[in-house]
């Protein structure tokens, strides 16, 4: 049985651990010489400001947000995604374990890599853990990742003498 990962999607919220993940899928990419997708999810901005009309969206900060979201994906892509390696972004608004399950679903995607941000007790009883509701969830295979990421050395942890 041969493995073939054609599309990995990789969720990006532009903290550190999101960005060890994509690290981490551009060396799976090279192996399986994969696509990958980069997705950031825009939660959209509601506000209560009466009780009569309920909650409501406010689409011109969420359209700032996407605007803004799309630049630094692109720029992400381009500092840390070589050239041979096919990339595309895609930028959602909603609830984030939820358009990403969707992504993959529409895109066919192999395998998820995804960051955890190690949340625990309260914080985690009260959030949840998108990776956790993905891992659930999700039609493939997810890989999920927690600092340190152990298995891989990246080009900075090579020259400071880790190895």
């Amino acid at each position: 049985m041969e493995m073939q990962i054609n599309k990995i999607l990789v969720p990006i919220d532009f903290s550190d651990y999101s960005k060890s993940a994509l690290k981490y899928a551009v060396n799976f990419a090279k192996i399986f010489k994969s696509e990958l997708l980069l997705i950031y999810v825009v939660e959209p901005v509601i506000y209560p400001p009466d009780f009569s009309m309920g909650q409501i969206a406010i689409p011109t900060v969420t359209t700032e947000f996407d605007e803004r979201a799309k630049e630094e994906l692109n720029k992400l892509s381009k500092t840390e995604i070589p050239q041979e390696i096919k990339v595309s972004t895609i930028i959602k608004t909603g609830k984030p374990f939820v358009e990403i399950i969707d992504t993959a679903v529409e895109s066919d995607v192999d395998l998820i890599i995804i960051a955890t941000h190690g949340h625990s007790g309260v914080e985690h009883i009260l959030f949840g853990s998108t990776a956790e509701k993905v891992v659930r969830k999700a039609p493939c295979p997810v890989l999920t990742l927690r600092e340190p990421v152990k298995g891989f050395l990246f080009k900075e942890e090579i020259k400071k003498g880790k190895s």
